[in-house]
Protein backbone atom coordinates (compact mmCIF):
# COMPACT_ATOMS: atom_id res chain seq x y z
CA UNK A 1 0.00 0.00 0.00
CA UNK A 2 1.00 3.64 -0.34
CA UNK A 3 2.92 4.70 2.76
CA UNK A 4 3.04 8.49 2.49
CA UNK A 5 1.31 11.52 0.99
CA UNK A 6 -0.17 11.66 -2.53
CA UNK A 7 2.32 12.33 -5.30
CA UNK A 8 1.18 15.88 -5.98
CA UNK A 9 1.86 16.85 -2.35
CA UNK A 10 5.20 15.02 -2.36
CA UNK A 11 6.33 16.98 -5.42
CA UNK A 12 5.75 20.22 -3.48
CA UNK A 13 7.21 19.10 -0.15
CA UNK A 14 10.13 21.34 0.74
CA UNK A 15 10.59 21.28 4.52
CA UNK A 16 12.70 23.82 6.34
CA UNK A 17 16.30 22.68 6.55
CA UNK A 18 18.14 22.44 9.86
CA UNK A 19 21.68 22.93 8.60
CA UNK A 20 24.18 23.97 11.32
CA UNK A 21 25.97 27.28 10.82
CA UNK A 22 29.34 25.51 10.73
CA UNK A 23 28.20 22.68 8.41
CA UNK A 24 30.59 23.50 5.57
CA UNK A 25 33.50 24.33 7.87
CA UNK A 26 33.03 21.13 9.82
CA UNK A 27 33.16 18.96 6.73
CA UNK A 28 36.06 20.87 5.23
CA UNK A 29 38.08 20.29 8.41
CA UNK A 30 37.14 16.61 8.49
CA UNK A 31 38.18 16.07 4.87
CA UNK A 32 41.41 18.04 5.25
CA UNK A 33 42.38 15.84 8.19
CA UNK A 34 41.73 12.70 6.15
CA UNK A 35 43.76 13.96 3.20
CA UNK A 36 46.67 14.76 5.51
CA UNK A 37 46.76 11.09 6.56
CA UNK A 38 46.38 9.60 3.08
CA UNK A 39 48.79 7.12 1.54
CA UNK A 40 49.08 6.20 -2.16
CA UNK A 41 46.22 4.00 -3.29
CA UNK A 42 47.01 0.45 -4.38
CA UNK A 43 45.44 -1.19 -7.43
CA UNK A 44 46.43 -4.84 -7.51
CA UNK A 45 45.38 -7.00 -10.49
CA UNK A 46 42.69 -9.51 -9.54
CA UNK A 47 41.75 -12.62 -11.49
CA UNK A 48 37.99 -12.92 -11.27
CA UNK A 49 37.72 -15.20 -14.29
CA UNK A 50 36.30 -12.39 -16.44
CA UNK A 51 37.40 -12.19 -20.08
CA UNK A 52 36.06 -8.76 -21.07
CA UNK A 53 36.81 -6.76 -17.91
CA UNK A 54 40.04 -5.93 -16.11
CA UNK A 55 39.68 -5.95 -12.32
CA UNK A 56 41.86 -4.45 -9.61
CA UNK A 57 41.62 -5.03 -5.88
CA UNK A 58 41.76 -1.50 -4.46
CA UNK A 59 43.04 -0.23 -1.12
CA UNK A 60 42.96 3.49 -0.36
CA UNK A 61 43.12 5.76 2.68
CA UNK A 62 39.78 6.83 4.12
CA UNK A 63 38.89 8.55 7.38
CA UNK A 64 41.84 8.81 9.79
CA UNK A 65 44.03 6.98 7.27
CA UNK A 66 42.03 3.76 7.69
CA UNK A 67 42.45 1.23 4.90
CA UNK A 68 39.33 1.04 2.73
CA UNK A 69 38.86 -1.74 0.19
CA UNK A 70 37.09 -1.70 -3.15
CA UNK A 71 37.02 -2.99 -6.69
CA UNK A 72 38.08 -1.13 -9.82
CA UNK A 73 36.68 -2.50 -13.07
CA UNK A 74 37.24 -1.31 -16.63
CA UNK A 75 36.64 -2.71 -20.09
CA UNK A 76 39.60 -4.89 -21.03
CA UNK A 77 42.33 -3.03 -22.91
CA UNK A 78 40.47 0.27 -22.48
CA UNK A 79 42.34 3.41 -23.46
CA UNK A 80 42.33 6.52 -21.26
CA UNK A 81 40.57 8.75 -20.58
CA UNK A 82 37.43 6.93 -19.44
CA UNK A 83 34.44 8.30 -17.55
CA UNK A 84 34.18 6.60 -14.17
CA UNK A 85 31.28 5.69 -11.92
CA UNK A 86 32.08 5.56 -8.20
CA UNK A 87 29.44 3.42 -6.52
CA UNK A 88 28.38 3.08 -2.89
CA UNK A 89 26.60 0.08 -1.38
CA UNK A 90 23.27 -0.45 0.36
CA UNK A 91 22.91 -0.92 4.10
CA UNK A 92 24.73 -3.94 5.51
CA UNK A 93 26.27 -4.97 2.20
CA UNK A 94 29.93 -5.26 1.30
CA UNK A 95 31.83 -5.10 -1.95
CA UNK A 96 31.08 -8.78 -2.68
CA UNK A 97 32.96 -10.17 -5.73
CA UNK A 98 33.67 -8.39 -9.02
CA UNK A 99 31.13 -10.31 -11.11
CA UNK A 100 28.35 -8.64 -9.10
CA UNK A 101 29.32 -5.25 -10.57
CA UNK A 102 29.51 -5.62 -14.33
CA UNK A 103 26.85 -3.25 -15.67
CA UNK A 104 28.90 -0.03 -15.73
CA UNK A 105 32.01 -1.57 -17.27
CA UNK A 106 29.77 -3.31 -19.82
CA UNK A 107 28.44 0.14 -20.70
CA UNK A 108 32.01 1.33 -21.33
CA UNK A 109 32.86 3.03 -18.05
CA UNK A 110 35.53 2.60 -15.44
CA UNK A 111 33.85 1.64 -12.18
CA UNK A 112 35.11 1.94 -8.61
CA UNK A 113 32.99 0.13 -6.01
CA UNK A 114 33.69 1.25 -2.43
CA UNK A 115 33.41 -1.29 0.37
CA UNK A 116 31.53 0.11 3.38
CA UNK A 117 33.56 -0.04 6.58
CA UNK A 118 32.23 -2.46 9.18
CA UNK A 119 29.51 -3.79 6.88
CA UNK A 120 29.35 -6.79 4.57
CA UNK A 121 27.85 -9.55 6.68
CA UNK A 122 24.22 -9.33 5.60
CA UNK A 123 24.06 -12.89 4.32
CA UNK A 124 24.78 -12.12 0.67
CA UNK A 125 27.34 -9.36 0.03
CA UNK A 126 30.59 -10.03 1.83
CA UNK A 127 32.74 -7.11 2.94
CA UNK A 128 36.46 -6.78 3.60
CA UNK A 129 36.86 -3.45 5.39
CA UNK A 130 36.84 -3.26 9.22
CA UNK A 131 35.88 -0.14 11.12
CA UNK A 132 38.77 0.30 13.57
CA UNK A 133 37.31 3.39 15.23
CA UNK A 134 35.92 3.08 18.75
CA UNK A 135 32.20 2.32 18.85
CA UNK A 136 31.48 5.56 20.70
CA UNK A 137 29.18 4.29 23.42
CA UNK A 138 25.99 2.24 23.59
CA UNK A 139 24.13 1.67 20.33
CA UNK A 140 21.23 -0.30 18.92
CA UNK A 141 21.90 -3.28 16.68
CA UNK A 142 23.09 -2.10 13.28
CA UNK A 143 25.03 1.03 12.33
CA UNK A 144 22.62 3.96 12.56
CA UNK A 145 23.33 4.85 16.19
CA UNK A 146 27.04 4.06 16.52
CA UNK A 147 28.62 7.09 18.16
CA UNK A 148 25.47 9.13 17.60
CA UNK A 149 25.74 11.41 20.62
CA UNK A 150 28.74 13.23 19.14
CA UNK A 151 29.20 14.37 15.55
CA UNK A 152 32.91 13.50 15.75
CA UNK A 153 32.31 9.86 16.69
CA UNK A 154 29.25 9.19 14.53
CA UNK A 155 29.62 6.23 12.17
CA UNK A 156 28.61 8.15 9.05
CA UNK A 157 31.28 10.79 9.55
CA UNK A 158 33.76 8.05 8.75
CA UNK A 159 31.72 6.59 5.89
CA UNK A 160 31.08 9.90 4.14
CA UNK A 161 34.77 10.78 4.44
CA UNK A 162 35.71 7.39 2.97
CA UNK A 163 33.36 8.10 0.08
CA UNK A 164 34.93 11.46 -0.76
CA UNK A 165 38.32 9.81 -0.67
CA UNK A 166 37.00 7.11 -3.03
CA UNK A 167 36.18 9.80 -5.59
CA UNK A 168 39.62 11.33 -5.16
CA UNK A 169 41.17 7.88 -5.60
CA UNK A 170 39.22 7.28 -8.81
CA UNK A 171 40.16 10.68 -10.20
CA UNK A 172 43.85 9.92 -9.69
CA UNK A 173 43.74 6.63 -11.63
CA UNK A 174 45.55 6.90 -15.00
CA UNK A 175 42.58 5.44 -16.91
CA UNK A 176 40.07 7.92 -15.50
CA UNK A 177 39.08 11.31 -16.82
CA UNK A 178 38.81 13.31 -13.55
CA UNK A 179 36.27 15.66 -15.12
CA UNK A 180 33.86 12.82 -15.94
CA UNK A 181 33.31 11.13 -12.59
CA UNK A 182 29.80 10.08 -11.58
CA UNK A 183 28.68 9.01 -8.09
CA UNK A 184 25.97 6.40 -7.70
CA UNK A 185 24.21 4.20 -5.18
CA UNK A 186 20.90 2.92 -3.88
CA UNK A 187 19.37 3.20 -0.41
CA UNK A 188 22.36 3.72 1.92
CA UNK A 189 24.52 4.00 -1.19
CA UNK A 190 22.18 6.65 -2.53
CA UNK A 191 22.44 8.61 0.70
CA UNK A 192 26.23 8.38 0.57
CA UNK A 193 26.18 9.57 -3.06
CA UNK A 194 24.11 12.60 -2.00
CA UNK A 195 26.61 13.42 0.74
CA UNK A 196 29.48 13.22 -1.74
CA UNK A 197 27.54 15.39 -4.19
CA UNK A 198 27.32 18.09 -1.54
CA UNK A 199 31.01 17.84 -0.62
CA UNK A 200 32.84 17.36 -3.93
CA UNK A 201 33.01 19.93 -6.72
CA UNK A 202 33.06 19.13 -10.39
CA UNK A 203 31.19 15.83 -10.48
CA UNK A 204 29.74 14.96 -13.88
CA UNK A 205 26.52 13.46 -12.50
CA UNK A 206 24.81 11.90 -9.49
CA UNK A 207 22.49 8.88 -9.67
CA UNK A 208 20.75 8.10 -6.40
CA UNK A 209 18.08 5.43 -6.03
CA UNK A 210 15.55 5.49 -3.17
CA UNK A 211 18.11 7.32 -1.01
CA UNK A 212 18.45 6.60 2.70
CA UNK A 213 19.93 8.99 5.30
CA UNK A 214 17.58 11.87 4.51
CA UNK A 215 15.15 13.88 6.65
CA UNK A 216 15.73 11.71 9.72
CA UNK A 217 13.16 13.26 12.03
CA UNK A 218 10.25 12.69 9.66
CA UNK A 219 11.46 9.17 8.89
CA UNK A 220 11.30 8.23 12.56
CA UNK A 221 7.78 9.64 12.79
CA UNK A 222 6.21 7.77 9.87
CA UNK A 223 7.93 4.38 9.56
CA UNK A 224 8.67 1.46 11.85
CA UNK A 225 10.87 -0.20 9.24
CA UNK A 226 14.58 -0.72 9.73
CA UNK A 227 17.07 0.88 9.55
CA UNK A 228 15.32 4.12 10.63
CA UNK A 229 13.72 2.08 13.40
CA UNK A 230 17.18 1.83 14.98
CA UNK A 231 16.93 5.56 15.73
CA UNK A 232 13.47 5.13 17.22
CA UNK A 233 14.66 2.27 19.42
CA UNK A 234 17.67 4.25 20.60
CA UNK A 235 15.58 7.33 21.43
CA UNK A 236 12.95 5.27 23.22
CA UNK A 237 15.70 3.75 25.37
CA UNK A 238 17.88 6.83 25.86
CA UNK A 239 15.00 9.21 26.50
CA UNK A 240 17.32 11.89 27.80
CA UNK A 241 19.42 11.99 24.61
CA UNK A 242 16.80 12.69 21.94
CA UNK A 243 17.83 16.30 21.41
CA UNK A 244 21.50 15.34 21.16
CA UNK A 245 20.74 12.58 18.63
CA UNK A 246 19.01 14.97 16.27
CA UNK A 247 21.64 17.65 16.84
CA UNK A 248 24.26 15.18 15.58
CA UNK A 249 22.11 14.17 12.61
CA UNK A 250 21.96 17.77 11.37
CA UNK A 251 25.51 17.26 10.10
CA UNK A 252 24.61 14.05 8.22
CA UNK A 253 21.24 14.80 6.62
CA UNK A 254 21.00 14.25 2.87
CA UNK A 255 18.63 17.21 2.69
CA UNK A 256 21.46 19.51 3.76
CA UNK A 257 23.99 17.93 1.42
CA UNK A 258 21.51 18.18 -1.46
CA UNK A 259 21.27 21.94 -0.97
CA UNK A 260 25.00 22.23 -1.71
CA UNK A 261 25.08 19.84 -4.68
CA UNK A 262 25.28 21.23 -8.20
CA UNK A 263 26.01 18.24 -10.48
CA UNK A 264 23.13 16.99 -12.67
CA UNK A 265 21.21 14.35 -10.70
CA UNK A 266 18.80 11.51 -11.33
CA UNK A 267 16.79 10.35 -8.31
CA UNK A 268 14.31 7.55 -7.93
CA UNK A 269 11.51 7.04 -5.43
CA UNK A 270 8.98 4.28 -4.79
CA UNK A 271 5.59 5.20 -3.39
CA UNK A 272 5.19 1.94 -1.43
CA UNK A 273 8.64 2.18 0.15
CA UNK A 274 8.37 1.99 3.94
CA UNK A 275 12.15 1.72 4.34
CA UNK A 276 12.91 5.12 2.78
CA UNK A 277 9.50 6.83 2.79
CA UNK A 278 8.78 8.98 -0.27
CA UNK A 279 8.57 12.28 1.65
CA UNK A 280 12.13 11.80 2.91
CA UNK A 281 13.33 11.30 -0.66
CA UNK A 282 11.37 14.27 -2.01
CA UNK A 283 12.67 16.45 0.83
CA UNK A 284 16.19 15.91 -0.52
CA UNK A 285 15.12 16.06 -4.16
CA UNK A 286 13.21 19.31 -3.79
CA UNK A 287 16.16 20.97 -2.03
CA UNK A 288 18.71 19.67 -4.55
CA UNK A 289 20.52 22.71 -5.96
CA UNK A 290 21.59 21.31 -9.33
CA UNK A 291 19.59 20.30 -12.39
CA UNK A 292 17.62 17.19 -11.53
CA UNK A 293 15.06 14.63 -12.54
CA UNK A 294 13.27 11.88 -10.65
CA UNK A 295 11.75 8.55 -11.67
CA UNK A 296 8.66 7.63 -9.66
CA UNK A 297 7.73 3.95 -9.23
CA UNK A 298 4.15 3.99 -7.88
CA UNK A 299 3.65 0.31 -7.09
CA UNK A 300 7.07 -0.60 -5.77
CA UNK A 301 8.64 -0.79 -2.35
CA UNK A 302 12.29 -0.40 -1.43
CA UNK A 303 13.39 -2.31 -4.53
CA UNK A 304 12.33 0.82 -6.41
CA UNK A 305 12.74 0.52 -10.15
CA UNK A 306 15.19 -2.37 -9.89
CA UNK A 307 16.58 -3.35 -13.29
CA UNK A 308 14.30 -0.81 -14.98
CA UNK A 309 15.93 1.99 -12.99
CA UNK A 310 19.36 0.67 -13.92
CA UNK A 311 18.46 1.19 -17.58
CA UNK A 312 17.29 4.71 -16.73
CA UNK A 313 20.61 5.39 -15.02
CA UNK A 314 22.74 4.20 -17.92
CA UNK A 315 20.73 6.29 -20.37
CA UNK A 316 20.84 9.34 -18.11
CA UNK A 317 24.59 9.21 -17.50
CA UNK A 318 25.24 8.69 -21.22
CA UNK A 319 23.12 11.70 -22.08
CA UNK A 320 24.76 13.92 -19.48
CA UNK A 321 28.27 12.94 -20.52
CA UNK A 322 27.44 13.49 -24.17
CA UNK A 323 26.55 17.08 -23.29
Amino acid sequence: MFVDWPLDRLREYRPDRNEPADFRAYWQETLDEARAQAFPARFEPYDGGLVSVDVSDVTFAGFDGHRIRGWFLAPRDAVAPLPCVVEFIGYGGGRSLPHDWLHWSAAGYAHLVMDTRGQGSNGSMVGDTPDPAPAGGPATSGFMTRGITDRDTYFYRRVFTDAVRAVETARAHPLVDPDRVVVAGGSQGGGIALAVAGLVDGLAAVVTNVPFLCHYRRATEITNAAPYAELTTYCSTHRDQVDQVFETLRYFDGVNFAAHATAPALFSVALMDAVCPPSTVFAAYNHYAGTKDIRVWPYNGHEGGGVFQKVEQIRYVGKVLAG
